[in-house]
């Protein structure tokens, strides 16, 4: 039975060696190991090898303004910082940006955990539910996220990639083909939005409201019974650090409640979203895979494209129906227009197209049989498929 697709596994699977050898250089930076090849993965239809792939760059997202107003909406901003606000936000540590990352790392034996925003944005709320002692950096990017992790700035990155009523994350799941990392866990997160403003303002004094369009609009219902004016910003925690540090009295934030507490603010009203079950999932990255077992609930990632045909995606789905194996996520992402560069070892390729990408989280270890064999399967129908991660399923990671 010939197999007509390149199976790219980064991280997952049996592995007969462990062949791990140090990459020489990246944009002439020296590191002191990296996974350069992994061994081949035996299956019972086919002994599959590994490749990387490289796609084309992906333009960073550009953070806006916090205080640009939104929505043909500008607010005049004071300025002077109120002399009675007790924190010092420049104590506040300063997000990595993804053209100023270096590869020197600091000391110490705490797992560095980098995510995007600033302190107490929902995704360092993950961060620390994952590592509850761990040391969070901020990034100014989700981009910049990804790359810490890549120069041994961090340990682990924690990354958005879908939320219950906004739905995937697109620009993240680009990234992950863009990024040699491996998904080594997930964090769900109970997300609680909060309305805060100023100490001693009510919040019958608001005028206007500022946060990430998503959670303006997931609080639609409350402030638009509040009458507020509604300002999009970079982020929610940053929307808080706005109104904080600017002292603008007329203007609230919608954020978490810890970002309530970093930046001096009171919080007026608490979980103000109009869905009460509003969770995000996050995915834990790191440079190198964890060793899927079978003695707990596990979780595989893949993506893979079809060459186009009649009943091709559902051959391909019954590769995992035949085998019992519960899918909890699929999503299709056109490619058309975006090529990917696949390389072998030496980093030599050329781009390739594809019309469809899938991405789908599957119920099952990457060390259970069924599993393997059905990837095998799949790879009959597949023009191109890669193992993104294979990790416990939402589960409190141990330091």
């Amino acid at each position: 039975m010939a197999l007509k697709a390149d199976l790219i596994i980064l991280g997952c699977g049996i592995f007969s060696s462990t062949d791990l050898q140090p990459r020489s250089s990246f944009s002439n930076l020296n590191f002191r190991r990296d996974l350069k090849r992994l061994g081949k993965w035996d299956c019972c239809c086919a002994v599959l090898g590994q490749r990387a792939i490289t796609p084309t760059p992906v333009d960073d997202e550009k953070p806006l303004n916090p205080s640009t107003a939104a929505e043909n909406h500008s607010v005049g901003i004071e300025q002077n910082q109120h002399p009675g606000f007790h924190r010092d936000l420049n104590s506040l540590p300063k997000p990595l940006s993804a053209s100023d990352l270096s590869p020197s790392r600091n000391g110490g034996s705490k797992v560095r955990v980098a995510y995007q925003g600033v302190p107490g944005s929902y995704s360092e709320d993950a961060a620390l539910k994952a590592y509850p002692n761990c040391e969070t950096v901020p990034c100014d990017g989700f981009e910049a996220a990804f790359k810490a992790v890549e120069l041994w700035l961090v340990d682990r990155a924690v990354i958005p990639i879908e939320n219950s009523v906004a739905g995937s994350i697109h620009r993240n799941y680009d990234l992950l083909l863009r990024h040699r990392l491996h998904i080594v866990g997930e964090v769900q997160l109970d997300v609680n939005h909060c309305l805060m403003g100023l100490p001693g303002i009510r919040k019958e004094d608001l005028k206007r409201v500022l946060s990430h369009p998503q959670a303006l609009d997931q609080c639609e219902k409350t402030l638009s019974q509040l009458g507020l004016t509604r300002i999009n910003a970079a982020d929610a925690a940053g929307a808080a650090q706005v109104v904080a540090s600017e002292w603008q009295r007329e203007t609230g934030a919608v954020a978490s409640a810890r970002a309530a507490a970093i930046y001096g603010l009171n919080i007026l009203e608490e979980g103000i979203q109009d869905d009460e079950d509003n969770i995000t999932r996050f995915m834990i990255l790191a440079r190198e895979p964890v060793i899927p077992g079978i003695d707990r609930p596990y979780k595989t990632s893949i993506v893979f494209s079809l060459e186009e045909g009649p009943g091709v995606l559902f051959k391909a789905l019954a590769a995992f129906a035949l085998r019992d194996i519960n899918l909890t996520k699929i999503e299709s992402r056109p490619q058309r227009k975006r090529p990917l560069r696949i390389v072998d070892d030496s980093n030599k390729g050329s781009p390739k197209y594809f019309d469809y990408l899938f991405y789908i989280d599957f119920q099952a270890s990457m060390a259970a049989p069924e599993a393997q064999f059905a990837l095998g399967h799949l790879q009959e129908f597949a023009s191109f498929l890669r193992v993104l991660g294979s990790y416990p399923m939402d589960c409190q990671i141990k330091q």
